[in-house]
């Protein structure tokens, strides 16, 4: 953030030719001291007593007539190193592969479940008490689901190709 301005040839030529004799000894000092450093920086809290200064005095003079040619100080701002640990490429990966999971996860409960309502509706043709009915459903679904397993394991495992 600024905190400065580098005087311009407006703020030299008034504090040199004698326009700002109104101003305090002190004041006055501290501008030429500023005005003499490397790069002329005049910090903004001078122009503040400067301009509180100049309003009390009842001078002719306004502060941004005296800015006119200024320029703002910015000081260079450090540019951090890049952490090369945690890129985003890696996190995508990560991302990826904890969306790949549960996906799988989702597809297995989804196949368990459809097996089991399917052969609990399915078995009502067959059997006409209801615990015969959730017994199958329950053999079905439970197959399924052991065939479920092997597959995701033969996948994991490189066979059937990768997540």
């Amino acid at each position: 953030m600024a905190s400065a301005v580098r005087a311009g040839r407006r703020l030299r030529r008034a504090a040199e030719g004698g326009e700002l004799a109104a101003l305090p000894a002190g004041l006055q000092a501290e501008l030429e001291a500023a005005l003499a450093s490397q790069g002329a920086l005049v910090p903004f809290s001078l122009l503040r007593r400067l301009h509180t200064a100049l309003r009390e005095a009842g001078s002719p003079l306004y502060l941004h007539e005296l800015l006119e040619g200024c320029e703002i100080d910015l000081p260079e701002v450090p540019v951090p190193p890049r952490q090369m640990n945690g890129t985003l490429a890696e996190f995508g990966r990560q991302v990826r592969s904890v969306k790949a999971v549960v996906i799988t996860i989702f597809n297995f409960i989804v196949t368990v479940v459809t097996a089991f309502a399917c052969t609990y509706l399915g078995s009502q043709y067959i059997f006409a008490e209801t615990a015969a009915r959730v017994l199958s459903a329950v053999i079905v679904a439970s197959v399924v689901g052991l065939a479920e397993l092997y597959v995701m394991v033969q996948t994991l495992e490189g066979d059937l190709g990768k997540l």
